[in-house]
């Protein structure tokens, strides 16, 4: 299966600016979530959507691909996920002609997981019936 996970990484926040890449234990706060992707045997790709120059770098350097920047108009405090799914969704399969059986959203700000976590998550949608 094709499985991606999405990690999205906006520069600009109301409370904490750059908060996901604020140093946590001396590493990058969005490093943990990424390591924790790339660790999933489950997952076939990470991919981070942002709009901030510092932590696409930081996000690459971590090996996570970066195939797009997310434009402005999806990076403001009162965008939903789904806009950032389907902004995601439609650069893969207009730009890249690849269509994720699954997406997984994982949110930089939770870095206490393990790939184990993500795995057994993954198994439990595809096991599901009724999904």
């Amino acid at each position: 299966m094709n499985i991606v996970s999405l990690i999205p990484a906006r520069g600009g926040s109301k409370g904490v600016q750059k908060k996901n890449i604020k140093l946590m234990a001396g590493n990058p706060l969005i490093n943990y979530t990424i390591e924790a992707s790339i660790s999933s045997k489950k997952i076939s790709r990470t991919i981070v959507s942002s709009d901030d120059n510092e932590i696409i770098n930081i996000a690459k350097k971590a090996k996570a691909e970066v195939p797009f920047v997310r434009p402005k108009e999806l990076s403001g405090d009162k965008v939903s996920d789904f806009p950032v799914i389907k902004h995601c969704l439609n650069y893969l399969i207009s730009e890249e002609e690849y269509i994720p059986d699954l997406l997984v959203f994982l949110r930089p700000t939770t870095p206490i997981r393990v790939f184990n976590e993500i795995d057994k998550v993954v198994e439990k949608l595809i096991n599901n019936k009724s999904a």
